[in-house]
């Protein structure tokens, strides 16, 4: 497709997973129901938080906090997948598709920064118990939720920023189910090589500390709870981090998958399911981890189930 810059197009062109009118309507069943899942277990999530005093902690509020983000985040993107696949219509405003990316990499962010938070709620619960409700009072928590929200504004508004500087592009067809920010900047006319440079440098720097603190935290978490003299009392130790870590790994590796796919795969198909993975069954599959793994969860979905009916 030739060069074309802001005056000649005003919209872009998304890929679909098949272009076969049989597959179709398997594939809306498929992602319409894991839409439906993930947004109605995430609801529950945050409805048993609110409803059950026994979780007004500070690990429970930033949990039901990071359920919103999820369901934000996959809301951003699936949807319009959805319909796409139903009208066969893939287009995208030029204004849409900067929107979505704002509010991609918006919620995205929020899951780091809060999956980051929710580490230090356990670094401190368990290396410090002594202090938790002391550091983890109630303007330190909503302290820590604020700066999150920041922080992921200014990764969002830094990237549209970019974006926004862009007037010409080498192609409208973008290898993804939605407005990919890596998709768009590799399309433009200027050296690719900088955009790229710029892609990864920002990663690393809203991405490299979080995971690096998570690593820190479970360092030392995992000291704290091997110097505990009793089986019994490590496995409980243990057991109140257990969900977020599973959380943590699942997270991290997908995204990290799609950063690293996006360079080495050359497959659009290949680079499409790693997106699917880390937009749509990560966030699918967290209330599960929670409500299985965590018994205080499990026990107020349990409480909320017998209102309800």
């Amino acid at each position: 497709m030739k060069t074309q810059n802001l005056t000649s197009f005003s919209e872009f062109h998304l890929l679909g997973f098949s272009e076969d009118p049989d597959l179709q309507l398997i594939l809306f069943g498929l992602f319409l129901s894991m839409y439906l899942v993930t947004v109605l277990g995430n609801l529950l999530i945050i409805l048993a938080v609110i409803s059950d005093s026994h979780l007004h902690t500070p690990m429970y509020f930033f949990l039901s906090n990071l359920s919103l983000s999820d369901i934000c985040f996959i809301s951003t993107m699936v949807p319009k997948m959805i319909v796409g696949n139903v009208t066969q219509n893939r287009v995208i405003s030029y204004v849409g598709c900067l929107t979505q990316m704002s509010f991609y990499i918006l919620f995205g962010c929020m899951d780091h920064m809060l999956l980051t938070v929710m580490g230090y709620d356990r670094f401190v619960a368990i290396c410090y118990p002594l202090h938790y409700h002391t550091i983890m009072n109630p303007c330190s928590t909503a302290s820590l939720l604020l700066v999150s929200f920041l922080v992921s504004v200014l990764d969002s508004q830094t990237h549209n920023t970019i974006a926004l500087q862009i007037t010409c592009f080498k192609n409208v067809e973008i290898a993804n189910f939605f407005c990919e920010p890596s998709q768009i900047l590799n399309h433009t006319c200027s050296d690719p090589f900088t955009n790229t440079i710029s892609m990864y440098l920002f990663a690393f720097i809203f991405g490299f500390f979080p995971i690096s603190w998570n690593l820190y935290s479970y360092c030392k978490i995992l000291s704290s709870i091997l110097k505990v003299p009793s089986s019994g009392g490590r496995h409980k130790a243990f057991s109140t981090c257990g969900s977020h870590l599973s959380v943590v790994c699942l997270f991290y590796g997908t995204s990290i998958g799609v950063y690293l796919g996006s360079a080495v795969l050359q497959s659009p198909g290949k680079g499409m399911v790693a997106s699917l993975m880390y937009t749509v069954v990560t966030p699918m599959l967290n209330p599960f981890i929670y409500s299985l793994r965590n018994r205080d969860m499990h026990s107020a979905l349990k409480r909320l189930c017998r209102i309800t009916v």
